[in-house]
């Protein structure tokens, strides 16, 4: 994929004007494949669905551009719900939760305060939450806050990205706290992050096998089977149990090779997206993997007989207007 094609969809997924207006749009463009529904009951069935397959979940209350306490507060009351209804259904989740969404940017000591009652009532229920890493911005408060928080909570974690050139440092420094190791999937400098993919990848593998020697809990979170087959054959040479790791993909990526794994017996976990602000997720996952374009064009332009659908929403056709001028520019570069 060119750097050309993902800064495209990055841009899209930091413009706050497209994100506001896709809360009103509902899903479009094929959204409803990777975000499982707006509400904790929709996104609850998904999960009973997975589990009785044989695959746990995280889940992941969107949220993007919070910018006052009272929409924090109001993110932090429903991952409480959430945690409660997680409880009450006794399913196998846990939670992963962004530190922007819960006030980072607005005070760090309100943010720290909301943190904390989800992380206390998510352990007086023994379950886990995960910090996920955001852009480069937040890395350093990110972290300070996790090592802060990991003194008084054992059930947090958070999310090591391989394209960051100190991330075999940090994951150094994180023995004994759980993790999620993933690429990363924000743009970044050259100062701060390989450009190029096949050092990402190198890194991905050199951080999991370091971890995985090393004997904390660690989820490797990577749709790649090229560097899933290659941990495997690590995992069985080097004896590495079971319950010691689990492999992670996202909600409706390679559904089948996520049941395949859980089917050979690997703990698997699949990373579960809900809520109305899913535009900026949406955008993210297309910059990681943009042949998902045609067919999200197709289901967003035609009905299910390949009938032109009649009077999209004017959201709706701007960004597929958006898209289609993506697809048109890439042609034209591949022809030049």
């Amino acid at each position: 994929m060119s750097n050309m094609t993902r800064d495209f969809f990055i841009g899209l997924s930091n413009n706050q004007l497209l994100n506001s207006q896709a809360k009103k749009w509902g899903f479009v463009l094929g959204a409803d494949k990777f975000v499982a529904g707006t509400t904790i009951p929709s996104v609850m069935e998904t999960v009973k669905n997975l589990n009785a397959k044989g695959i746990s979940c995280t889940l992941d209350n969107l949220g993007e551009f919070v910018a006052s306490r009272a929409e924090a507060e109001q993110a932090k009351d429903k991952i409480i719900t959430l945690l409660e209804t997680i409880h009450q259904e006794n399913v196998a989740c846990h939670l992963s939760v962004k530190l922007t969404q819960l006030g980072l940017d607005i005070d760090q000591d309100f943010c720290m305060a909301n943190v904390r009652e989800i992380l206390a009532k998510a352990k007086e229920y023994a379950i886990f939450v995960n910090i996920d890493m955001e852009d480069y911005v937040h890395y350093e408060a990110t972290m300070a806050a996790l090592k802060t928080l990991h003194k008084d909570y054992d059930n947090v974690g958070t999310v090591v990205q391989s394209y960051l050139l100190q991330a075999g440092d940090d994951l150094s420094d994180l023995k004994g706290i759980r993790v999620r190791i993933v690429k990363g999937a924000y743009k970044e400098s050259a100062d701060v992050a390989y450009q190029e993919q096949a050092a990402i990848d190198r890194n991905f593998i050199k951080l999991a096998e370091e971890r995985l020697l090393e004997g904390t809990f660690t989820s490797i979170g990577t749709h790649d089977h090229h560097i899933i087959n290659e941990l495997k054959t690590f995992i069985q040479e080097q004896g590495i149990p079971n319950d010691q790791f689990e492999f992670q993909m996202l909600y409706g990526f390679r559904n089948d090779l996520q049941q395949k794994l859980a089917n050979e017996g690997y703990h698997f976990c699949t990373y579960i997206p809900f809520g109305d602000d899913w535009f900026g997720y949406f955008m993210r996952r297309l910059a990681e993997r943009p042949q998902n374009v045609n067919i999200i064009l197709k289901d967003a332009l035609y009905t299910e007989d390949n009938k032109l659908k009649k009077g999209p929403v004017i959201g709706g056709a701007a960004a597929v207007s958006a898209l289609l001028i993506w697809r048109f520019r890439s042609k034209r570069g591949k022809k030049a």
